[in-house]
């Protein structure tokens, strides 16, 4: 079943920061969606799927002219595509003092007091407060981000909305060759050079590490089965402190000389370890083939 989160609410209040954090745990996150196309954007990922079928999007009065609009034809969606599509709303507010010291402070405009009041900042906070009523009442989550930082507020919406714990943090894990230079980009490095190298074996030196052969032979030593316990071991440790800290994605490289063999079959079972403990995980081989003669 695909997953919308329609997000919604005042301006400063957080709708940013909330996407930042949707992104995070891997919704495709759309802004400032215009209410007519709602319905299109739905049957779109519906039938793409895949990367859409959890997705999260921005409607406001910035592309709408009342909240009872939006909440009309989210109730109209709600039972259209009932059992094909799960909705929810999400409406992000703060206090009228707050928000205007966050524009204040800020110095950028608000999107309605530029439209309908001349630049009246607080006539416009407390003319999007009044019509944010039918939001509150039709939303199933209301966050007050008026006494959070926008870290905290990126805390609950995944607290909320992840399927998983681990959904909460993508890990990418790579491989690499040090001949190449080390990924700027990698939180943990790990060596692989210590490891028994196919390079010198003729009959796989052409091959690379997401092969079964180049796997098998560098695995069959003792040292890289250790080797491979003790990182999984240590990444099953750390990667839920990781979570807990608040830390958006974890990189592991691993580096060989080259970035063929030992480091790509490292990344390639690493990934699939953690996998098998339902982690978010992505694979990246940057260099496996540069070495490659034809």
């Amino acid at each position: 079943m695909m997953d919308l989160i329609l997000v919604t609410g005042m301006a400063g209040a957080g709708k940013t920061s909330a996407m930042d954090a949707l992104e995070d745990i891997g919704y495709y996150a759309v802004d400032n969606l215009p209410l007519p196309m709602l319905e299109h954007f739905l049957q779109l990922c519906r039938e793409k799927g895949g990367r859409y079928s959890r997705s999260a999007v921005v409607i406001d009065l910035r592309s709408c002219h009342r909240y009872s609009e939006l909440v009309e034809i989210y109730r109209n969606l709600q039972v259209k595509y009932q059992g094909e599509i799960q909705l929810q709303m999400m409406c992000l507010e703060a206090s009228v003092d707050v928000l205007l010291k966050r524009f204040r402070t800020s110095r950028r405009g608000h999107p309605v007091a530029t439209r309908k009041f001349e630049g009246d900042l607080e006539a416009a906070i407390r003319f999007e407060d009044n019509q944010l009523q039918v939001i509150r009442a039709n939303a199933d989550y209301i966050l007050d981000s008026s006494l959070i930082t926008a870290a905290q507020l990126k805390d609950q919406v995944k607290m909320h909305f992840v399927q998983r714990i681990t959904d909460a943090m993508p890990i990418q894990v790579m491989s690499f060759g040090f001949k190449y230079g080390a990924p700027m980009e990698a939180d943990l490095v790990y060596d692989m050079r210590c490891l028994p190298n196919p390079y010198y074996v003729d009959d796989l030196k052409n091959h690379t590490g997401v092969e079964k052969c180049v796997q098998d032979y560098v695995m069959d030593s003792d040292d890289s089965k250790e080797y491979f316990n003790k990182i999984t071991d240590m990444l099953k440790f750390l990667i839920p402190l990781y979570i807990r800290e608040g830390r958006p994605q974890l990189v592991v490289a691993f580096g060989c000389t080259g970035g063929q063999h030992r480091s790509v079959t490292f990344a390639e079972l690493v990934s699939q370890e953690l996998k098998n403990q339902n982690m978010h995980v992505s694979t990246h081989h940057r260099d496996y083939k540069k070495n490659r003669s034809n």
